[in-house]
């Protein structure tokens, strides 16, 4: 029988979930909203927000920018078409890398 591992994050990871938790349960209540308004919006259960909002690394990433940018949380210094023009600049970089990375083969010593 193996043993589960339990995954382990940095503690500035803990932190920057934690922070982006309590940012986007500020910004609810400034706005007013109820956690069922924004879990609904959200499209999802209202305990899976009390999770996002008490910065569970359980949640998925993509429910957690949703919720914060349903409560207009920026989470990049950058608009929509910023962000689309930021990933074009990537994606042209990433086109000139090699498609995969290998790791560095051992030296072949073949001086004898």
């Amino acid at each position: 029988m193996s043993a589960i591992q339990k995954r382990a994050y940095s503690h500035y990871t803990k932190d920057a979930v934690v922070l982006l938790g309590k940012l986007i349960r500020l910004a609810r209540k400034d706005r007013r909203m109820t956690e069922h308004d924004l879990a609904d919006r959200a499209g999802i259960a209202r305990g899976t927000l009390q999770k996002i909002e008490k910065g569970n690394l359980k949640c998925e990433i993509g429910i957690f920018f949703e919720v914060a940018t349903l409560v207009g949380i920026k989470l990049f210094d950058s608009d929509n078409s910023a962000l689309s023009m930021h990933i074009d600049r990537i994606d042209d970089k990433i086109a000139l890398l090699p498609k995969s990375i290998r790791k560095n083969q051992s030296t072949l010593y073949d001086d004898f």
